[in-house]
Parts: C-alpha cells; structure tokens; sequence
C-alpha cells in the first residue's frame, strides 16, 4: 500500500506491488498507441490509482 510522506515536497512511498500495478494499468492502457502523440494523449486521459495506507 502507498503510503504519503509530508515534509517540503510530498512524497508517496510505493510497495513493489504498487509499482507492479500501475506498469499494469499503463500497458493496459497503452496497448493501441500507434506512436508517442497518441501514447502521450491516452495517458493524458486515464487515472491511475493506489490505494493507500
């Protein structure tokens, strides 16, 4: 679970599961792109999430 730090910046600390989803999710939903507009544009567009602490 990702946990958010605050101090100057805030900071999220992501587990490797957390990682591992959202690479997940990305290639969910990049899989179409046909180039680097495009990749840009659909992510541009999509929410990712992580559940937290």
């Amino acid at each position: 679970m990702a946990r958010i730090i605050e101090g100057q910046r805030r900071l999220i600390k992501m587990s490797v599961d957390d990682i591992i989803n959202i690479v997940r999710q990305y290639q969910q939903v990049c899989k179409n792109s046909c180039c680097y507009d495009h990749t840009r544009e659909l992510l541009s567009q999509a929410n990712f999430y992580v559940p937290e602490d």
